[in-house]
């Protein structure tokens, strides 16, 4: 797995759903994050990934591999990918025609995190042409085909043997992802990076990550195990102006158990008058990985989740209403780098 460029201690990175405030076009929320892009390249982040999501009011990042290419073409030195690309809705080989054109365009920036879950609901599954019986077992064979299709030439193909052109031979790297234990053995197993969604199903995070590592065969793609965590982090000059910019995400959550669009909403001074008790212990579930606070709050936070995951990697997902509130957070993540510190795993543990 590519290190950061700058040298981080802990590479870091950052995961985008291309969030759209109320009667926001989605041109303006794509500019968005391209600026989000282009700044946190200068501040030294590994990876920019974008994740896929079909018909979901508020988020415009559907359209994943078209936006890669977008993002890519905005800045030269991050690399940019998919967190993820879910496999089930698409024909392996269009992937790999895609991703290998990605890659071919921008040579060794390109990364492919790969899921199995819909992307959204039961209609738009329909509308995807996806098997309503699917249940996701069909995963690791669709991962292989993949596999094949990106992998290097055969050295005797049958004549009339189907290639992806471009796709064969670019390698594209290639990370599972995974909100529960099943991408996290499939991943063990075949020796592939994992990066678990803690930023919305955290209570399988300590079990994936403990059998993803437990587990690990060495193969042509790693020698040893890569692990990411993807959590929510806020980073403000204070840890009360953290909490109140950490109500933006709480209302998106608020507003998806509600069956709401999921846009960007402004930040209030508190969500008690927004929310039911059930509904406020069924958000905090869902962001209790979440670190917010003060850039010292925020180092001592990722430490801790460092110590409990031993991740090698923390991609971040920040959603607040001010776009510069963004980008600040982002700034206060990168000066505070070099303190955070993924401790030594026991050899009994590898």
């Amino acid at each position: 797995m590519a290190t950061n460029p700058l040298g981080f201690p802990v590479p870091l990175s950052v995961l985008d759903l291309v969030g759209l405030r109320p009667q926001e076009s989605p041109a303006s929320g794509i500019a968005r994050s391209v600026r989000l892009a282009q700044h946190v390249e200068r501040l030294g982040f590994t990876r920019f990934w974008l994740a896929e999501h079909h018909s979901i009011s508020g988020l415009a990042c559907s359209a994943t591999s078209i936006l890669i290419g977008h993002i890519a073409a905005a800045t030269s030195t991050i690399r940019v990918g998919s967190g993820g690309i879910m496999l089930p809705n698409h024909a392996p080989l269009v992937v790999a025609e895609q991703f290998g054109t990605l890659a071919e365009l921008y040579p060794g920036r390109i990364d492919l995190g790969l899921g199995r879950a819909p992307g959204g609901d039961f209609l738009t599954m329909r509308a995807l042409r996806r098997d309503s019986g699917q249940t996701g077992d069909d995963f690791p064979a669709l991962l292989a085909e993949l596999l094949g299709y990106l992998g290097p030439e055969p050295l005797d193909p049958l004549p009339n043997a189907v290639r992806a052109i471009p796709g064969h031979g670019t390698n594209v790297p290639i990370t599972l992802l995974g909100s529960s234990t099943f991408s996290a053995t499939l991943a063990a197993r075949l020796g592939l990076p994992f990066a678990f969604a803690a930023h919305f199903a955290p209570e399988y995070l300590y079990a994936a990550c403990n059998l993803y590592r437990d587990n690990f065969r060495p193969s042509q793609y790693l020698a040893q195990p890569h692990l990411i965590v993807a959590t929510s982090v806020i980073a403000a000059d204070t840890d009360a102006e953290a909490q109140r910019l950490f109500t933006t995400p709480q209302q998106r959550f608020l507003r998806l158990i509600r069956s709401q669009p999921v846009e960007l909403l402004p930040p209030v001074d508190s969500m008690t008058n927004l929310w039911q008790p059930w509904e406020q212990e069924m958000v905090m579930a869902k962001l209790r990985t979440a670190i917010v606070g003060s850039p010292a709050t925020v180092a001592a936070g990722i430490n801790q989740l460092l110590q409990d995951t031993w991740a090698d990697e923390i991609i971040a997902v920040t959603d607040t209403w001010a776009p510069q509130a963004r980008l600040d957070s982002f700034t206060h993540l990168a000066a505070l780098a070099p303190s955070l510190v993924t401790p030594n795993i026991p050899v009994e543990s590898m």
